[in-house]
């Protein structure tokens, strides 16, 4: 369990696309939220720096991170990975 099947390796350049795509999203709505990375560290427990690491697409968040997110933005999950 928890192991990646090596008949479906794992696309590096998809995996980074998608990073930068969701970074792209939570950007957008923490911006339309009026909430800056600072104040988004804060709500999340998170430093801010990894804040901007996400946004900027440099870090894959855990599903549990983006439970996080969304509640400190008042949303749901699924309006952060829709993109």
């Amino acid at each position: 369990m928890g192991r990646l099947n090596k008949s479906f390796p794992v696309d590096r350049k998809e995996k980074e696309v998608l990073q930068r795509k969701f970074g792209k999203r939570l950007a957008e709505v923490r911006t339309e939220k009026g909430i800056t990375q600072e104040g988004l560290s804060f709500e999340t427990g998170v430093d801010r720096t990894y804040i901007s690491y996400i946004e900027r697409g440099e870090r894959n968040p855990s599903l549990f991170m983006l439970s996080r997110l969304a509640k400190a933005l008042k949303v749901r999950v699924n309006e952060l990975v829709d993109f």
